[in-house]
């Protein structure tokens, strides 16, 4: 019995046998081909971008300080226009204060101590129609340079609108000890010519009520500078010249441990 040959191909239609498919290497895969064949895994696999991260935090931050710039100017621009308002509404001026008198009956001078008598009086004027004033207790200081030769004080007193109030006090003092370290050299010099340059310092608090409305205590300080006055030598007093003298107020506001 003979063997029978099948031929490892088909034949064509012209009669030839079709080429071998290739293996693993070029031209197209055997049939069937395989999932790795078919979807060729030797190219790289598709990785899609990553979203863009949106900097949300930077834009709140700025829309935040943007916010915050617009409310504050419009406090300002509120508290700029009730001020003008309350200006219109009451015109307020601040107490002006002047020296109707002073008299100096006594000064004497010793190394250590000193012994003077004032007679003050100070006019305290309030120029406003609707607002009103309530002093305190008005310390008195009488400077000569930066030595102090005198304290006193003037009663608290209710300020009226439209009002000019006379307040009068004698400062006196009997051999009172100069504090360590003071340099009274200058005031000597000015006792040894019989002239004093005097200044008058003024320290309260004082608040205000415009109709139904008080405020809060404010602390100021005046200061009426520019006085000079002779020495008396016997018992009469001297007068001292005071036309020309100017009076500052100043409003005293502290600041942590500062006041300015």
């Amino acid at each position: 019995m003979t063997d029978k040959v099948y031929p490892s191909a088909k034949p064509t239609a012209n009669g030839g046998t079709a080429a071998p498919a290739a293996v693993n290497g070029g031209g197209n895969p055997a049939f069937p081909a395989n999932k790795a064949q078919l979807y060729n895994t030797t190219r790289p696999a598709y990785r899609p971008r990553p979203p863009v991260r949106r900097r949300h935090r930077r834009g709140c931050c700025c829309s935040c300080c943007l916010w915050t710039t617009l409310v504050i100017l419009l406090l300002l621009l509120l508290a700029a226009i009730a001020g003008a308002v309350f200006y219109v509404l009451y015109r307020p001026y601040r107490p002006s204060f002047s020296v109707a008198s002073l008299q100096l009956s006594k000064f004497n001078l010793t190394d250590t101590a000193f012994t003077s008598s004032f007679n003050v009086t100070l006019i305290a004027r309030n120029r406003n129609s609707k607002i009103t004033f309530f002093y305190d207790q008005i310390s008195v200081k009488i400077l000569s340079g930066d030595v102090d030769i005198g304290d006193g004080s003037f009663p608290s007193f209710t300020h009226g609108r439209k009002n000019v109030t006379s307040l009068r006090t004698v400062i006196s003092s009997s051999n009172s000890p100069f504090p360590d370290g003071t340099d009274i050299s200058a005031l000597k010099s000015s006792f040894r010519s019989r002239n004093l340059p005097l200044q008058i310092q003024l320290e309260t608090k004082v608040k205000a009520q415009i109709g139904k409305i008080k405020t809060k205590k404010l602390k100021i300080r005046v200061t009426c500078d520019g006085i000079k006055i002779s020495i008396p030598t016997g018992k009469t007093a001297t007068t001292a010249t005071t036309s020309n003298v100017k009076c500052k107020v100043d409003p005293r506001i502290k600041i942590i441990n500062w006041t300015v």
